[in-house]
């Protein structure tokens, strides 16, 4: 039978051997062989290994031969209601009976106390067969866990001061309402006028006299939006001028909001769903446009805190995007391979042809990288979320405990900050270059609907906009990246010097390849920075000496101090992609070498675009930022 784990050999290579699952297990159970607990490492590994195989026959055999009339036949709306295809419905009746929807929940929720790392994996197993079916199963386990993080963030989780089980938490009944498959949820952000931008939110919640929160407005674009529990984002602080710091991001809270209600007389809907939007793709999954008018809420954490609460909602998000996206990438890459393998031209299957080979090969190359960016990154977030719970649980004895477990989830949080940006970024590009190369290789036959090619265009050119555009993405890493140089400038020149001398004198050949992208990352960012604090240090002019540092070193304007760094973000961040895989892709070779190939094979496509990337960064840009100048202000911009 087929079976989508089985036959990944680079997947498989990852649980097996690289997944640091001691490290996972240690922080997921309490006490290994106590309770319910698994007895040791290697059986809950089994438990894992056994969830894996079990997904990736079901997604095989009874998802992906029923992707196309799943994705012909759609989703519609009747009578204010979704109406999912039949074939659909089935397939979540089957994931419930697979209990996947408290797979990472704690066993005090009835969960199986999974991994989110297993979550993930998951993700994408399901994409490679049919991304909408992932898209609406996400919606429910990822909703109930997002319930159960923000409640432990507000301290509304409660656990025995002794054993440390879980002994209630805020929103239990909710959350055992998605794990039965009864019910599911979806997070709210998206206006008719406020996208990216979202200090121009203007749905507004208003707390009544009793103390209750009501939540009025309109809300669009938002998957599996006929699901029962919202997260919301809502405007709670009124502004009192333009330039008033809650006219922004501070003036934003969180709500949980239950949409509907079913009683012995049917559904009574507390919020409607206006619409269903026609899109190119993702045709199994609704994405709806929605009214909220003065609809009871339960604010979560604080007056002011939802934007930092949504960063933490959206950062799983765009780990699960990336390995979404990664699925995808494999359906075509397996799509073409099948094909160019089968079909003969000029006397050769394609795939003995030079040129397709090269690109089945880069595709290839391509999603192993990816994949070693979203187990990392995977990995550090997931850390980082358990040792905090783990800190919740029992906090830990003495000060000096205390600030070591502190420091490791600040360590984990970095570390996931700097991949997860990345990963969306890169992940979601190659998403949509993928699916079009695997058109291209099957020639007439991509373009005819049976085949299958065209449906993962169409799903995938939404992978670069949901969740954070990828320009969002690359503003992000920018700003991070040249952030922490002026925070520790003296750490960055010593990451040079050092990567410099590796170029030079590694004794592996490769580790010096390696040494000299990350040489040409390093110079780009120099490069970007030391023209920024040029015009920065322009700006001291008049000033008094003593007045220099707190002028260079504070009140940073990003539109005006960082416009060349906007400029090359993306190239930036393509250059990032590749340090981060390459030096990724390196600590695997030293410690498997049967791994050396990967690297070798993705050295030789990262090494001259790495080198024209820098380039493109040192020496463009001038005349486009002079044009914005004159635009924009009316004269030339200082360069």
């Amino acid at each position: 039978m087929a079976n989508f784990f089985k036959d990944n050999d680079d997947l498989r290579f990852y649980f097996e051997q690289a997944i640091d699952w001691d490290a996972i297990v240690s922080a997921t159970e309490r006490r290994l062989g106590e309770g319910e607990a698994f007895a040791s490492v290697d059986e809950a590994k089994e438990f894992y290994r056994e969830v894996l195989h079990s997904v990736g026959e079901f997604v095989a055999e009874q998802v992906a031969p029923h992707s196309l009339a799943i994705d012909a036949e759609g989703v519609r709306l009747e009578a204010g209601e979704v109406v999912m295809p039949a074939r659909l419905e089935e397939i979540m009746r089957r994931i419930n009976d697979l209990e996947l929807h408290g797979l990472c929940l704690p066993r005090e929720l009835g969960g199986t106390n999974a991994p989110f790392l297993l979550y993930l994996i998951n993700t994408e197993l399901f994409a490679r067969a049919d991304v909408s079916v992932m898209a609406h199963h996400g919606f429910h386990g990822g909703i109930a866990l997002a319930m159960l993080l923000l409640s432990l963030k507000e301290g509304s989780t409660r656990f025995d001061a002794t054993s440390g089980e879980l002994v209630e938490t805020r929103f239990a009944d909710y959350i055992e309402e998605i794990r039965n498959g009864r019910a599911w949820g979806c997070m709210d952000i998206t206006e008719p006028h406020a996208g990216s931008d979202m200090a121009k939110l203007a749905s507004v919640g208003e707390q009544q006299a009793d103390g209750t929160w009501r939540v009025t407005g309109q809300k669009i674009f938002i998957t599996s939006g006929h699901g029962k529990y919202h997260f919301v984002i809502a405007r709670t602080e009124q502004p009192t001028s333009s330039d008033d710091p809650m006219a922004g991001l501070s003036g934003l809270s969180m709500f949980l909001v239950p949409t509907y209600e079913d009683g012995t007389e049917g559904r009574r809907r507390i919020v409607t769903v206006d619409r269903l939007e026609e899109k190119m793709g993702h045709h199994g999954s609704a994405t709806a446009a929605l009214s909220f008018d003065c609809a009871p809420a339960h604010l979560t954490g604080k007056r002011g805190e939802g934007f930092k609460q949504m960063l933490i909602l959206m950062n799983n998000a765009r780990l699960s995007v990336g390995f979404e996206c990664i699925g995808l990438c494999e359906a075509a890459l397996r799509l073409a391979k099948t094909y160019a393998a089968e079909r003969v031209s000029m006397g050769k299957p394609l795939d003995r042809h030079e040129m397709l080979a090269d690109y089945l090969s880069e595709m290839d190359t391509d999603i192993r990288a990816l994949r070693a960016m979203a187990m990392v990154g995977a990995y550090h977030e997931e850390m980082a979320q358990k040792l905090e719970m783990q800190a919740l649980r029992q906090r830990p004895e003495g000060e000096l405990e205390q600030k070591r477990l502190e420091r490791r989830i600040r360590e984990h949080q970095q570390s996931s900050r700097r991949v997860t940006p990345l990963l969306k970024y890169l992940a979601s590009e190659k998403a949509v270059e993928m699916a079009r190369r695997a058109v291209q290789m099957l020639g007439g036959s991509g373009y005819i609907k049976e085949y299958g090619a065209e449906k993962l265009v169409r799903d995938a050119m939404v992978m670069p906009i949901y969740e954070g555009t990828s320009q969002i993405q690359a503003l992000m890493a920018m700003k991070d990246t040249l952030g922490g140089i002026l925070k520790n400038p003296r750490g960055f020149v010593k990451k040079l010097a050092q990567a410099r001398w590796r170029a030079l004198s590694a004794k592996n050949p490769l580790e010096r390849r390696v040494a000299r992208i990350a040489v040409l990352s390093l110079s780009a960012q120099q490069h970007l920075l030391t023209r920024t604090a040029g015009a920065k240090m322009r700006g001291l002019a008049g000033k008094p000496l003593g007045e220099w540092p707190a002028a260079f070193f504070e009140n940073w304007d990003p539109k005006r101090d960082f416009a060349l760094a906007m400029l090359h973000a993306e190239r930036l961040t393509k250059l990032l992609c590749d340090d981060v895989v390459t030096e990724l892709l390196l600590a695997q070779a030293k410690r498997y070498p049967e791994r050396e190939i990967v690297l070798e094979r993705y050295l030789e496509r990262a090494e001259p675009r790495a080198r024209f990337l820098h380039d493109e960064i040192t020496s463009t840009g001038h005349r486009l930022l002079a044009e914005l100048g004159e635009t924009d202000s009316g004269h030339v911009a200082a360069q």
